[in-house]
Parts: structure tokens; sequence; C-alpha cells
């Protein structure tokens, strides 16, 4: 599993230039789920991503969480994280896990999100989106599980 965590003052997510989700402060989540993946992988990461400390505090340095900046999640799918560049130039998504599975998953990631205590908004599963945001920072951030 791949997600892009990015500190964004505002995110949002449109499809045909209708707006489907937005947040204000926050971090906009690119999220690959791949071939081997797991729920438990899933839980992991999403807490990961909960405690994480990418906002800063009266110091400026990054010591707070999302919950202590009462920021928000825009969590979006997007498999071509998974890409495989290593041969040619077409990349390969091989690795990238196939719906329904993968959308299952990518539920399970944000139901895992939301118990921890997260307000989370979503992109559309599958769908060719458009997304646009303020990085804060900017502070951008691959993790890998």
């Amino acid at each position: 599993m791949r997600v892009v965590v990015q500190r964004v003052l505002q995110a949002k997510v449109e499809i045909d230039k209708e707006e489907i989700s937005s947040i204000d402060k926050g971090m906009l989540l690119l999220v690959g789920i791949g071939m081997d993946d797991t729920r438990d992988i899933v839980k992991k990461m999403a807490a990961k991503i909960s405690k994480i400390r990418i906002f800063e505090d009266n110091c400026g340095k990054t010591n707070l969480n999302i919950h202590e900046v009462n920021g928000k999640i825009l969590s979006v799918s997007q498999f071509t994280l998974l890409a495989d560049t290593k041969k040619g130039n077409r990349p390969s998504f091989v690795n990238a896990m196939k719906p329904p599975m993968s959308l299952d998953l990518f539920n399970y990631f944000n139901e895992c999100l939301v118990n921890d205590g997260n307000v989370v908004e979503r992109g559309q599963f599958g769908a060719d989106m458009q997304v646009s945001l303020i990085n804060d920072g900017p502070m951008t951030i691959v993790l890998d599980l």
C-alpha cells in the first residue's frame, strides 16, 4: 500500500466540472492499493496517518497530528501510485489491486480513518477526477506499507 500524504490548506475533487467533495485545512491522501495488501495493512496505514505529526505547533515544529489541528481528510483512490516504471517507457500497473477487491479495501481504509476519529471526505472510486489543492508548506510525504 502506498499513500501520498499532502498537508493542505484546501483541496477538492471535481467530476465533469462539478465539485463532489472538498476540505479546508487537513490532508489530501492519494491512495494506492497493491495486489498483496490486506485489511491488516490497510488498518495499520490508517492508524499511521491518524497519528502522523505533520502540522506545526506554536514554535513552528511539526509536532501536531490532524486531530490536534481539527483538520479533515480528503481521500482519493489512485491506482497509478503502484506503477512499475523499471522497464520501457510505458508504466505497468500489474502491481495494483483490481476492483472490486481494491474498492473494498479503499472503503475499509476510509472506515478505519473515521473510526480513528477523523472527518473524511472522498473522491469517487474509479472516476476520472480533477483534484486541486493548495499544498501547505509544501509538505508531501510518501508512506509505504
